[in-house]
């Protein structure tokens, strides 16, 4: 199995061997506790219901059914989410300053057409503050194409691009089926396309990342990115 392809619903930046980005996944039945030293969270409710430290509350059946509602929590903060269901934590590095706050209104935006279209949720990019963390998740229709044209934010060259970890949670609509990602670069230097099925973390250390689903089954999969500037800015790959 490829080592971009992670199976057990955690990343952290040893395991992954970068310096950014941890991800988690957790099954919530009653109360999760927790806080991050040195780093930033933003909690995402994947599907049940529950109270977000008592900021608001929020369900949704699965990731399919309707825009997610999250928590930002900056580092050092002890945070609370209280009910059923299943949360992503998002962590990154920061260092103080803003204060926990409910992300209920994500901007909604459909991007390509044909079989290119599919549908974003931003969850915490750049027009929402924090200090490492951007969060995005896509619904992508059975059988279109998704993170494309392939693009890659690996360098560090503003405006055109800058340097980001990224980790890509995939669920599949009905729990079967499977989608194929392709993680490569200019040089040929890493080239691997990895069949990920429900619940595959993948790594997207370097080089373009584009994703397709599976013919009979939507895709969904929540981005988590980091790097050392807070800005989503990408590089197409040659010839698109």
């Amino acid at each position: 199995m490829s080592a971009l392809r992670v199976r057990n619903g955690s990343v952290t930046p040893e395991s992954a061997g970068w310096t950014y980005v941890g991800f988690s996944v957790y099954r919530l039945s009653g109360r999760l506790e927790r806080a991050e030293d040195g780093r930033e969270a933003c909690i995402v409710l994947l599907a049940g219901s529950c109270s977000f430290m008592g900021l608001g509350e929020a369900a949704r059946a699965t990731v399919f059914d309707g825009p997610p509602t999250a928590l930002y929590v900056p580092p050092g903060t002890a945070w609370w989410v209280e009910g059923e269901g299943e949360l992503a934590v998002c962590t990154a590095p920061a260092r103080g300053g803003l204060e926990p706050r409910l992300l209920d209104a994500p901007e909604l935006v459909t991007r390509g057409s044909g079989t290119e279209e599919r549908y974003i949720a931003n969850i915490l990019m750049e027009r929402e503050p924090a200090e490492s963390l951007l969060v995005t998740e896509v619904v992508t229709p059975a059988g279109h194409w998704s993170s494309y044209p392939p693009h890659k934010h690996d360098r560090d060259d503003p405006p055109n691009e800058r340097a980001l970890e990224e980790t890509y949670y995939h669920r599949l609509r009905g729990g079967h089926g499977f989608a194929f990602q392709r993680v490569y670069t200019d040089d040929g230097q890493l080239d691997e396309s990895i069949a990920a099925e429900d619940g595959d973390i993948v790594l997207v250390p370097r080089g373009y990342h584009p994703v397709v689903a599976d013919p009979r089954v939507d895709l969904y999969y929540l981005n988590v990115m980091a790097g050392p500037v807070r800005e989503w800015r990408v590089s197409v790959a040659p010839g698109y």
